[in-house]
């Protein structure tokens, strides 16, 4: 996927650790289940991530598996990656040209709807406020504005706070954050969009399942257990046990 280079050096500790993320794997791509607080990629900073874990993966000619797609760092569940050049591009389009399902599940606080199901469709724009990059609703009108619809389903209500089920149908940066907070109720733990950690120690959004088409055929369907700290932060409001099923 990149031109030969010297086999990266990774230590015996994270290559057990990105390995213990693994939920499935084939001949083309490999999907994990990240955590909450791992970043996808390095940057501003940021020197260990998902993307250089995955030099543990790499050939004897230093070629790597590749992202096809992110996560915030905030947010836990499945992120896939293609292992070669040609599922890379097969995958990428898929994302590019929304022919995946994506399935989250988020703790969120505040004015929640009256209703049980619904759409968030509210154009989303990028701007820097503070050296710091964020989504705001705009007009679609508006120059730069991008269509952003989150499909939703609020499955359970617990003093003041409910657990959703969301599908987003667009891919933009902080999405579903900004389409919460948007409607008066942003995820529990959202630093820029929320309360941040006045909430809790993490953001509640979780990447429960994923559904693309694979570029060797057929539709892969795949998982990422609900984490302890998610469950656990769930109890503590008082919602009941969910299952990985939600």
């Amino acid at each position: 996927m990149t031109r030969n280079r010297p086999v990266p050096d990774v230590s015996p500790e994270d290559r057990q650790f990105i390995r213990s993320l693994i939920v499935y794997e084939d001949d083309d791509l490999i999907a994990f289940n990240k955590p909450s607080g791992l970043p996808v990629q390095d940057g501003r900073g940021i020197t260990r991530s998902l993307d250089s874990l995955l030099d543990a993966f790499a050939r004897s000619n230093g070629k790597r598996p590749r992202l096809v797609h992110r996560l915030d760092a905030g947010t836990s569940g499945i992120v896939i990656v293609a292992k070669t050049q040609p599922a890379a591009a097969c995958l990428s389009a898929e994302f590019s040209e929304r022919r995946t399902r994506k399935t989250y599940l988020a703790i969120v606080g505040g004015n929640l709807p009256s209703e049980n199901s619904g759409m968030f469709d509210a154009p989303l724009i990028k701007v820097q406020e503070a050296g710091r990059v964020r989504m705001i609703a705009a007009r679609g009108d508006r120059k730069g504005a991008l269509a952003s619809r989150t499909g939703w389903d609020l499955l359970e209500r617990c003093e003041g706070y409910g657990m959703m089920r969301l599908f987003p149908e667009t891919g933009r940066m902080h999405q579903i954050r900004i389409h919460l907070a948007n409607a008066g109720c942003p995820i529990f733990g959202d630093a820029i969009y929320g309360n941040g950690r006045q909430d809790g120690p993490r953001l509640m959004l979780h990447a429960v399942s994923l559904e693309i088409r694979k570029p060797s055929g057929g539709v892969l369907a795949v998982k990422a257990d609900i984490p302890a700290d998610f469950t656990g932060i769930a109890e503590g409001l008082g919602f009941g046990a969910y299952s990985n099923e939600a």
